[in-house]
């Protein structure tokens, strides 16, 4: 149809220009003719005689007579001749516009026919695709619903607001296992230290002390020991260093198997999903930042558990179960984490000898030695 209206319309801008040439050759025919001659054109072409000449050509032709002369007629019928013709053929050319309007008039309302009817389907297109979607949005919901998955993300949020608050009830307990779990590592670096400063002074104080108690003060004072109650009190620092030492051993071991208990359950819970209580310098974390750690753990567990594509078919128990297992054994052995909530009477008892071997002073090296040379 566009091709059909662009020849249409090529068309007419020819006719019209075969028009106005036709006028202007007329025009132009017409201007070398005596004015006086005019010409009418009807069903029939009708000769108006021209008007009388002028004077001077009358007084020469002699007295005027009604017919004309045969040149004038001859000149007359070929003017009428000229422009009959010319006529004739812009009627026909009007004849051909006027049937190519008709054309062009009916082609432009078929065009805009078929305009309004592509503009419906397009309509109707748009509206079914609207439709199209708003079913798959549907059948997508209808799936998550056969699927259970929001009544699972929604269990989910539950287990995890309850894990949240069981977390919270024992933090106290887990900040005082990780204070032990720091102060048996400075205890056994103490205790290190404290045997590597004994070394054998041990296995030898009591022979030291039963010679000092076998000798007379003169037989002392022969020696060079002025003060034999003194020089057995500072022999004795050796063995009260050496009892702080196996103390803080052996009050070390008590908190030691607290912490494995506590270590052992804390794995087993990590490895079903539960965030790490520490950084990554092993430092416990506060409260409030382990609980944002949670948050975001199980935010994200959530949305990528709803995100992945599974089946379409509803769950069976079974599945349902593998699902929430993990969630309902975080938070039935965060519940019950502690069989005794640990307290600070180990710790204060382990810290009390740690200070004291960090305060106790051993005999100087020269003083030790120029007593073993004395007394042994």
């Amino acid at each position: 149809m566009v091709a059909l209206l662009l020849a249409l319309h090529k068309r007419l801008i020819e006719t019209e220009g075969a028009l106005e040439a036709a006028l202007k050759q007329k025009q132009g025919e017409q201007a070398p003719q005596p004015p006086q001659v005019a010409i009418a054109i009807e069903d029939a072409p009708q000769i108006i005689t021209p008007a009388s000449p002028p004077t001077r050509q009358t007084s020469e032709a002699g007295p005027s007579s009604s017919a004309p002369a045969p040149e004038v007629t001859a000149q007359v019928a070929a003017s009428e001749q000229v422009p009959s013709l010319s006529m004739q053929n812009m009627m026909k050319e009007l004849e051909a516009l006027e049937v190519q309007m008709a054309e062009l008039k009916e082609a432009k309302e078929k065009l805009a026919k078929l305009e309004e009817k592509y503009d419906k389907s397009k309509q109707n297109v748009a509206e079914s695709t609207r439709e199209v979607r708003a079913l798959e949005k549907r059948i997508k919901e209808l799936e998550k619903e056969l699927t259970l998955d929001k009544t699972i993300s929604e269990v989910k949020k539950i287990l995890w607001a309850k894990i949240g608050q069981s977390i919270t009830d024992q933090w106290q307990s887990i900040e005082a296992i990780h204070d032990q779990i720091e102060l048996i590592k400075l205890a056994q670096f103490e205790n290190l230290k404290a045997r590597a400063s004994l070394g054998n002074m041990a296995e030898i104080t009591n022979r030291m002390i039963q010679v000092l108690n076998n000798r007379t003060g003169t037989q002392l004072a022969e020696m060079g020991i002025r003060n034999r109650i003194d020089t057995i009190l500072l022999i004795k620092r050796v063995l009260t260093l050496r009892s702080y030492v196996q103390a803080l051993d052996r009050k070390c071991q008590e908190m030691q198997a607290e912490v494995n208990e506590f270590v052992t359950k804390i794995t087993a819970l990590h490895s079903r999903g539960l965030p790490s209580l520490v950084t990554s310098a092993r430092k416990l974390l506060s409260h409030e930042n382990y609980a944002k750690r949670v948050n975001n753990y199980a935010t994200n567990q959530i949305t990528a558990s709803s995100s992945t594509p599974e089946e379409t078919e509803p769950p069976s128990g079974q599945n349902l179960y593998d699902k929430l297992e993990n969630l309902f054994f975080i938070e039935h052995e965060i519940k019950h984490l502690f069989e005794v909530p640990p307290n600070y009477y180990k710790y204060t008892e382990a810290d009390e000898t740690l200070v004291k071997i960090q305060r106790h002073q051993l005999p100087t090296q020269e003083w030790w030695m120029g007593m073993i040379q004395t007394l042994l």
